[in-house]
């Protein structure tokens, strides 16, 4: 999978966003759109409350880790969000993201996820797959838009959605 990570463009360019890796640059604004609770209650990783410490060190440790393929969405110049793909051995990459709430139902999300997708295809990717929580229905129409299906539903095990019934998405590039 850190082949695939690798072949990836570092620059992905849409409509109206431009994704291209988080930097110090954006610290302020991913602490500002993340300490927000209604940001929070959606995600399985992200501490809150939110600091730019946190930002700073989602950018120096976790954005350049083999782990991980992040871009920040940035339009008209600014960080209004993150995209991107956790690779896990055995796994397929699994695609995430957010953003920030001024941001949200106006397409962003499902435009910079359709960006990711056809990237990672065109990287080598066979599939990929996501996960929303069940009362997410914005986020699970995002990924349906992106190509994904749902597959069916676990509780969480762990991070900040720990007991939580997720809806499991995927999308398989050769079927």
């Amino acid at each position: 999978m850190i082949a695939l990570k690798h072949r990836l463009p570092a620059t992905l360019s849409t409509a109206r966003l431009v994704l291209a890796a988080p930097t110090l640059a954006h610290a302020s604004a991913i602490a500002r759109l993340c300490n927000n609770i209604n940001v929070h209650k959606w995600m399985a990783r992200l501490p809150f409350p939110y600091t730019e410490d946190d930002a700073r060190f989602f950018i120096e440790q976790i954005v350049p880790s083999a782990e991980e393929a992040c871009y920040g969405l940035l339009h008209e110049g600014e960080l209004i969000g993150v995209v991107g793909l956790h690779f896990a051995e055995g796994q397929a990459p699994e695609l995430g993201y957010w953003l920030g709430e001024p941001y949200w139902g106006h397409g962003y999300a499902t435009e910079a996820a359709l960006a990711l997708v056809a990237a990672a295809r065109a990287a080598g990717a066979r599939a990929l797959r996501s996960r929303a929580l069940v009362d997410n229905a914005g986020s699970r129409n995002v990924l349906r838009k992106a190509g994904f299906r749902e597959t069916g539903t676990r509780i969480e095990a762990d991070g900040n959605l720990a007991g939580r019934e997720m809806v499991l998405m995927a999308l398989d590039f050769e079927s």
